[in-house]
């Protein structure tokens, strides 16, 4: 057999292996609360049918038979059942388009198949969880407009100490519990009822309110460092505290446009009916001022996440750790160039154990991360979204009546268990309505809740970025150690060094920081829950490793072993016999 011969034999196996490897992970069951035909008779009042018509008394989907319409074009998969031919002829208007529902059933060439991997199903009503992460969505339209720099132990705003007044006064369970997980593959089984938050006590304080779940989101700022600073421009001169990033001959500033404060929307039942019936309301040159500023308050943070390039802030986390040069994982660091005696080295990396290889792959699991997500989304969960939970809210005493709702598994017992918070809504709100305050004119997206899809990719993209760089290691983010941090000044202007309060920042927790809070911002315009933010991110976490593991097939040489801390703590290696 000549080279040529052999090459192409080897080539066609470990394309096989390859196939193999994603064939013997387990196709899980995807399980859901809410998307059975025991739902019509209560015109699915808590599955998404943001796009069709609803009744203007209840805000239920008007017609059932054109919900399961939907529902069957979903199934069905074809892409001409969404044209005016099909399904979209049952909408009010042409308004907003729904976004993808078709993807679930593409294909993939590497890592693990849309549909297999899962998540839980979301939590039920009449349970203390939906209930709690429905107050936390309430919560955080209240503090839109407070400083993150307050979201600290050691510089407490009195909005948000009042605001964890009343989330600990909700009897929900916050320190979670074991869950079941296949090394790389989380199972549906097994799965306890509540998400934990980051306290270990079961208590929210200051230090990790809206953090997320992940080791290192509640040390130091609330805002992750790769959210903020910059590096120096190829002439060598600026500062991280300057927040541009090098885009290669080019620079990116870290400000985003400023939205006006106190300016939310959907608090009238006119205007959020007209929202779920598809209509297109966005308007950008009514929505923000003509500043710039770094992200200051959650309102901020919602800008981002509203407008963001779906990888973007994970591409601009590799740069930034690329112009610091920080160390890649310490399995191939010698292969990469970075050993201990790096003038020895005459071989460094580049298109493979370097920028250029970790610069594509950063980018290449997103799609993969959007394709699984949408499965969940649109073929098992169809959750509705947290303005049409509080719709329901907001009409409890109707919607209990008319359909016989009673108990815990009721909208007025929901109502009572977060009472406090929604008082506060309702004050709020100029109409007095218990809606839920957008951030977004449209609302939320045309496209169900659970998964999210900001989350999933977030998962993914940043499960690559743990897997290359020594997570462990300190991250100093101002020069002065990795016990400081930067944050906003008062008005976002400029940065403002800070000590960092609950030990020292690291690489793998700004890594953990910066996923959440891209997942949480989502949560802060309204348009996502907890849940959604907690499961996703997993889920994108598996599709990465499948993907990773795959990949240490292709290296006959040099092995491409990994190591690295899932968002739930574990280590984790990657090595071509598989993930350990």
């Amino acid at each position: 057999m000549s080279d040529t011969e052999k090459r192409k034999e080897e080539a066609k196996k470990v394309r096989m292996d390859a196939a193999e490897r994603a064939f013997n992970r387990p196709h899980p069951e995807h399980k859901s609360n809410h998307n059975g035909d025991d739902e019509d008779q209560h015109h699915y009042m808590m599955n998404f049918s943001k796009g069709l018509h609803h009744n203007q008394e209840t805000g239920l989907v008007e017609d059932t038979t054109k919900f399961k319409k939907f529902r069957k074009a979903i199934d069905d998969g074809l892409v001409d059942a969404f044209t005016s031919q099909g399904i979209a002829s049952e909408k009010k208007s042409p308004g907003r388009k729904w976004e993808a529902p078709t993807a679930g059933y593409v294909f993939s060439l590497q890592g693990p198949d849309a549909q297999a991997v899962t998540m839980p199903p979301a939590p039920a009503l009449g349970t203390v969880e939906l209930a709690y992460e429905m107050a936390e969505v309430y919560e955080l339209a209240l503090l839109r407009d407070v400083s993150l720099k307050g979201f600290s132990s050691d510089s407490t705003a009195p909005e948000l100490a009042d605001s964890i007044c009343r989330l600990n006064s909700i009897c929900y369970p916050l320190t979670g519990g074991d869950r079941n997980y296949q090394i790389g593959h989380p199972s549906v089984e097994g799965y306890e009822k509540d998400r934990p938050r980051t306290n270990k006590d079961g208590v929210i304080d200051a230090q990790n309110a809206y953090r997320g779940s992940s080791p290192g989101v509640e040390v130091g700022p609330y805002l992750s460092q790769f959210m903020l600073i910059g590096n120096n421009s190829l002439n060598g001169d600026g500062a991280p505290n300057d927040g541009l990033i090098l885009f290669g001959a080019q620079q990116i500033s870290q400000k985003v446009p400023e939205a006006h404060k106190g300016q939310d929307y959907m608090t009238d039942w006119r205007d959020w009916l007209d929202a779920q019936n598809g209509q297109t309301e966005q308007d950008t040159s009514s929505l923000y001022t003509s500043n710039t500023r770094f992200i200051t308050t959650p309102r901020d943070l919602a800008s981002y996440v509203h407008h963001d390039a779906l990888y973007q802030a994970y591409l601009n986390a590799l740069l930034i750790m690329l112009a610091k040069g920080t160390s890649f994982d310490p399995a191939f660091k010698t292969l990469s160039g970075q050993g201990p005696n790096t003038k020895d080295y005459q071989a460094g990396g580049f298109a493979l154990w370097g920028g250029p290889h970790i610069l594509s792959l950063v980018t290449e699991v997103a799609t993969r991360a959007l394709k699984a997500v949408r499965w969940q989304k649109f073929n098992t969960h169809l959750r509705l979204r947290p303005e049409v939970l509080a719709a329901r809210i907001h009409k409890a005493e109707t919607l209990d009546t008319k359909f016989s709702l009673s108990g815990e598994e009721s909208f007025k017992s929901m109502r009572a268990k977060i009472q406090e918070t929604v008082k506060q809504i309702e004050e709020k709100n100029s109409s007095g309505s218990a809606l839920l305050p957008m951030a977004f004119q449209e609302g939320s997206p045309m496209h169900p809740s659970y998964g999210a899809g900001h989350a999933t990719v977030a998962g993914a993209c940043v499960t690559i970025l743990k897997a290359f760089f020594d997570g462990s290691q300190p991250f100093d983010a101002t020069g002065h150690g990795a016990n400081t941090a930067y944050v906003a000044s008062d008005d976002g202007s400029t940065l403002d060094k800070v000590s960092v309060v609950g030990g020292n920042l690291t690489v793998n927790g700004e890594l953990n920081k910066l996923a959440a809070n891209i997942s949480i911002g989502r949560n802060m315009a309204g348009v996502h829950f907890y849940s959604d933010y907690f499961d996703s991110l997993r889920m994108g976490e598996a599709i990465a490793i499948g993907i990773l593991e795959e990949q240490a097939l292709c290296y006959p040489k040099d092995e491409f072993t990994l190591t690295l801390e899932t968002f739930d703590g574990d280590n984790l290696t990657i090595h071509r016999s598989g993930v350990f």
